[in-house]
C-alpha cells in the first residue's frame, strides 16, 4: 500500500505506523461512568469493512501524524490530512 504523505510524498505503507480509528474521542474522566466509557474506547473498537479514517505515524519519514481515509477491503487511500490540521 502506498500513502501519499503531504511533506514526503507517496511512500511505502512500511514507513507507517498504524494507531486506529480517527473518530475515536477520549471520554471525560469526571464522569460517573468514566471508568465503563474508557473500558470501551480502549478495548471495545469496531473493526469496520469499508471506508474508513485511520490515524497513521510516519516514523520512518517527517514524523508527522496524518488522518488516512481508506477502503480497509482494497487498501485504496482517498484523502490524507494532517492530523494537527483536523484538530484545530
Amino acid at each position: 500500500m502506498r500513502i501519499p504523505c503531504p511533506f514526503c510524498g507517496e511512500r511505502d505503507s512500511s514507513e507507517f505506523t498504524v494507531s486506529g480509528d480517527a473518530n475515536v474521542r477520549r471520554p471525560d474522566g469526571n464522569l460517573p461512568e468514566a471508568r465503563s466509557q474508557f473500558f470501551d474506547a480502549v478495548y471495545l473498537r469496531d473493526n469496520p469493512a469499508g471506508r474508513h479514517t485511520e490515524l497513521w505515524y510516519h516514523g520512518g519519514g517527517c514524523r508527522s501524524w496524518l488522518r488516512v481515509n481508506r477502503d480497509t477491503r482494497s487498501h485504496e487511500v482517498f484523502t490524507v490530512t494532517l492530523a494537527s490540521e483536523v484538530a484545530r
